[in-house]
């Protein structure tokens, strides 16, 4: 099979017509095509006055070896299928904490090989989440066990369902191809910037869950993880509780995959001597624009066009004082929620629904934050300083999970906005005007100045007087690593496997997917081996 890339197609082109393309594009009959698939798809909008689509094809043909010769940018790909590792006995049963991402995958991996995994959620499934979310949202009190951060699902299950990675693995087509399985649109597997939206992951998510358990997995929801036992410095049993009441499980293997939120896991590990290190992360605000105004700054006059979907963006800029300030989970036509998870302490995300088309979009503006920051060698101090900023952001806000937010052009001016531009809010239950030195360290605020004025030289309007700042962005990253060695087991604790953005191994969905099949597969070769 040949990959043929860098094909240019106008915005009008029929998709459905490949051969047709071959034909007209590569100038290949139509005779000598066994089979063509869309293999990429993405937006070239480099020149406005011709957006346009590059796509790939992967072609299956007759004299292919000629073709390889007379086509430019293709290449003979070969298919490189994952499969899971089968076990043919089965001494223990393993444990999963945590239903995000990695814990997902890695419950989907265990269950494949028949090692009937018994996954422990401290938060509610995905329906009781969304009637929580929403009571919260909706000036309700907040659930501390199920929220946007706890839950079925993760928190990737309130937020844009981005299926994007800096990384390179051969998990991750099979990731995708399970996901379509499981409800989510099939062009996640060619577009090259793809997404489900939230929308369409929490039907995913519950598919995903029902083939563990057909599989003769369990999976327990409000079983929150609260410690666990070792002999001879290996696990021999782990604790939690559900409905009050204290649960213990022997077990040989726990992959813990409780996501970068989950702060008393952090607390719970330290004190058992499970060994921990610092990890620099990032903070901020999310920045909210028309989202007709991206469309036109990214499209020119081809905003609108039916083939295109809302504009996205990816920025960053290093600055004169030695921070960077760059764009995270942009959400083209989405919304910024309220990720609360802490009584207390404000957070905020952004999310997306599959159709991407709300008023406003919207992107985290973030700035790093290094480990001299945190004015501790304390393993724990970047969390500590993450909880003081967020407590901070809550009393901003006026101490009811209103979220502080500033005016653009108000904030360049060192002034607290007294009244909205023409971007309104997204956020609920609501907002209320404050400065962002209220909860922000005077560097990060000096950054989004300085930065935000360099970005609006590279997107139109970006830094128009008028954008809107909502804080605070704080969950961006884990500022806590878990530390394990190459075989992915904690370097204190044999059968314990630190997993996912939680424990500092992973930077998204699909990320933390790959990093949940990676334990997985080591918890299924340690079973094999006994």
């Amino acid at each position: 099979m040949i990959r043929a890339g860098g094909i240019r197609v106008s915005l009008d082109t029929d998709l459905s017509d490949l051969a047709g393309i071959c034909e007209k594009k590569l100038h290949i009959n139509r005779d000598r095509l066994i089979s063509v698939k869309l293999a990429k798809k993405s937006v070239d909008a480099r020149k406005k006055s011709y957006v346009h689509f590059l796509i790939s094809l992967d072609i299956e043909a007759k004299g292919e070896e000629k073709l390889l010769k007379t086509l430019k940018n293709a290449s003979k790909i070969e298919k490189t299928d994952y499969r899971v590792p089968k076990l043919k006995s089965l001494p223990y049963r393993p444990v999963v904490v945590g239903f995000g991402p990695a814990g997902m995958f890695a419950s989907l991996v265990l269950a494949m090989a028949g090692a009937k995994p018994i996954v422990l959620e401290r938060g509610g499934d995905v329906d009781s989440r969304v009637k929580a979310v929403e009571e919260f949202q909706s000036g309700g009190k907040l659930d501390t066990e199920c929220n946007v951060q706890f839950g079925e699902g993760g928190a990737g299950t309130f937020s844009d369902g981005k299926l994007t990675t800096g990384i390179k693995d051969r998990r991750i087509g099979w990731i995708l191809e399970k996901l379509v399985e499981f409800g989510a649109p099939d062009e996640i597997l060619y577009l090259a910037k793809p997404h489900i939206g939230t929308d369409k992951l929490r039907g995913a998510v519950k598919a995903l869950r029902e083939r563990v358990i057909s599989l003769g997995g369990e999976v327990r929801f409000n079983a929150k993880f609260c410690g666990s036992e070792a002999e001879n410095g290996s696990l021999s049993a782990v604790r939690y509780t559900q409905n009050g009441q204290e649960h213990k499980l022997e077990a040989q293997s726990l992959i813990l995959a409780t996501g970068h939120s989950a702060r008393d896991v952090f607390e719970l590990l330290y004190n058992e001597k499970i060994e921990l290190s610092q990890k620099n992360f990032s903070v901020g605000v999310r920045a909210e624009h028309l989202r007709k105004d991206i469309d036109r700054a990214m499209y020119g006059d081809f905003a609108g066009h039916p083939a295109l979907k809302a504009a996205d963006y990816k920025l960053a800029v290093h600055l004169p004082n030695g921070r960077t300030l760059y764009t995270f989970c942009m959400c083209p036509g989405g919304h910024v929620v309220a990720a609360s998870s802490e009584e207390g302490r404000l957070a905020v995300n952004g999310m997306s629904y599959f159709s991407r088309d709300a008023e406003n979009s919207n992107s985290a503006l973030l700035v790093n934050i290094n480990t001299d920051d945190y004015g501790s060698d304390h393993p724990l101090a970047g969390m500590y300083f993450q909880q003081e900023l967020e407590e901070k952001a809550f009393i901003a806000g006026g101490s009811d999970y209103h979220a502080p937010a500033a005016v653009l052009g108000d904030f360049m001016e060192g002034r607290i906005s007294e009244k909205l531009g023409r971007v309104k809010p997204s956020y609920r239950p609501d907002i209320r005007f404050a400065a962002p030195e209220e909860y922000l360290p005077d560097y990060v605020c000096e950054s989004l100045r300085l930065g935000i004025k360099e970005m609006g030289k590279k997107i139109k309007g970006f830094d128009d007087s008028d954008t809107l700042l909502t804080g605070i962005e704080s969950r961006s990253s884990s500022p806590v690593r878990i530390n394990r060695g190459d075989d992915l087991q904690s370097v204190s604790l044999k059968g314990l496997y630190p997993c996912g953005e939680g424990a500092g191994y992973a930077g998204g969905i699909v990320s933390a997917a790959v990093d949940g099949m990676k334990c997985a597969e080591a918890v299924i070769e340690a079973i094999s081996g006994q």
